[in-house]
């Protein structure tokens, strides 16, 4: 099976697996993912995730989901830029989410980085998504 937006498809797997409660999850392996991941647990988002192999050499990670008092501390994660739309922005235009409480993630000619990392470093790049 081939997936056409993969990303998407990484962050529905968080979304459903934070609508069932579950404290893991395992998600199809790539650098990209992986990078997002580190995002996500650097800023707080995620307990924590590892490399999996699974059966017949197909990598996976395994993603611990966070909550706090039993409520997922992912409100929302939000695919900004699509396949069939990529969204690019400067350095100085960066979007805030919620005024700055939440986190938006771009992929930057410096690799992936939270949006204050990117300010600080004055990079634009393709938001790939929003999270709160």
């Amino acid at each position: 099976m081939t997936l056409v937006d993969p990303i998407g498809d990484m962050l529905t797997r968080i979304r459903n697996g934070q609508m069932r409660s579950l404290n893991k999850i395992n998600i199809p392996f790539s650098n990209f993912r992986l990078k997002i991941l580190e995002v996500l647990k650097k800023e707080g988002y995620i307990i924590d995730f590892n490399i999996d192999n699974g059966k017949k050499k197909i990598k996976f990670l395994s993603v611990d989901l966070k909550y706090y008092e039993g409520q997922p501390v992912i409100k929302e994660i939000k695919r900004v830029s699509k396949p069939g739309r990529r969204i690019y922005s400067k350095a100085t235009s960066i979007p805030k989410v919620l005024n700055g409480l939440g986190l938006a993630i771009l992929s930057t000619s410096k690799g992936v980085m939270s949006d204050s990392d990117a300010m600080k470093n004055n990079l634009g790049g393709e938001i790939i998504c929003k999270v709160f």
